[in-house]
């Protein structure tokens, strides 16, 4: 019998980042029920609790290693119940199959009753330009706090095997040299997130070009080509407004301005002067305000001797 510590069915399993930090990890035999809907071998699936966040699957196979062959280790978090994304594959790969053989039949009958026609050559296309991808570095895939796990053994026996050995005493974390961990992954994050100015220019420009390749592309394969008037389904020609030439998007009728039509000009050259603005500072409001008193003064001496011209020039005439 094992000396490991069990709580609540779970057995806890001690191990050891350094020599002053402990973390454990809780198992338990996977048993699966009726109701469930998981494919989990029963017998051979050991289920694992309180999974560091950082650990991969194969930290989790170096960690088990001694108890027997691991054939899978699963996240829970991370991928699918088993049997359902092997239902769905298996799925779309007969309706594959079923729809390819019916393509075979029905160009069998094609083939069958029509004489085959020469196939026309067609000229090589373009092949797009090749977008260079920013340096990258392996990282860790951070996990949230707490996850669990399903581990996978060859055979029944290595799960015996890890609940009849003792986990009393803390074992050293096998993490692994090829991806960084701890502050060694932080540290190796910050420098993926800025790379070389070098790699950066040349990423931006082969993603600019590959940008106009398919703008071009897309132009080329455009039904609305220029000079040529747009056309619906049922072959009318479409009326549509046009710019400041009156011309549609692909040529053609056109609904033109009255102006264009009798002058020819467009309204780039009937636009309206710019008025300067008389009364927008202190100082033009003032000047404007003296100007008028001035101008009102000289009013009211000309209306003054036009009053007195016209008193002297009355005369009495009673005849």
């Amino acid at each position: 019998m094992s000396s490991s510590t069990s709580i609540s069915g779970f057995t806890q399993i001690a191990i050891s980042y350094s020599s002053s930090s402990t973390h454990y990890i809780f198992a338990k035999a996977h048993v699966s029920s009726k109701k469930s809907t998981s494919s989990w071998p029963s017998g051979r699936t050991l289920f694992l609790v309180n999974v560091p966040p950082d650990a991969t699957e194969r930290d989790i196979i170096l960690l088990l290693k001694p108890y027997g062959t691991v054939e899978n280790v699963l996240f829970d978090s991370d991928s699918p119940i088993q049997g359902e994304e092997d239902g769905a594959s298996s799925d779309s790969e007969a309706e594959e199959d079923e729809e390819q053989e019916e393509g075979q039949h029905d160009n069998d009958d094609i083939d069958a009753s029509q004489p085959r026609k020469r196939r026309k050559l067609t000229t090589k296309k373009l092949e797009p330009p090749k977008v260079f991808p920013l340096p990258s570095i392996p990282l860790r895939k951070l996990r949230k706090t707490g996850q669990t796990a399903h581990v996978i053994f060859l055979d029944t026996s290595s799960v015996d095997r890890f609940f009849s050995a003792s986990h009393a005493k803390p074992r050293p974390w096998p993490s692994s040299s090829e991806e960084p961990s701890g502050l060694s992954h932080y540290l190796a994050l910050y420098d993926s997130l800025r790379p070389p100015l070098d790699a950066v220019r040349q990423h931006a420009n082969s993603a600019m070009d590959l940008y106009e390749f398919e703008l071009a592309k897309s132009k080329r394969e455009s039904k609305y080509k220029k000079g040529e008037a747009i056309v619906d389904e049922d072959g009318f020609t479409l009326v549509t407004r046009g710019g400041a030439y009156g011309r549609t998007v692909g040529g053609g009728v056109a609904v033109a301005t009255k102006k264009f039509q009798e002058t020819g000009e467009t309204s780039e050259r009937n636009k309206k002067p710019k008025k300067e603005k008389t009364s927008f500072y202190a100082f033009q409001k003032a000047e404007k305000q003296r100007d008028e008193l001035i101008q009102l003064k000289k009013n009211w001496e000309l209306d003054k001797a036009k009053v007195e011209k016209l008193k002297a020039s009355r005369k009495f005439k009673p005849y």
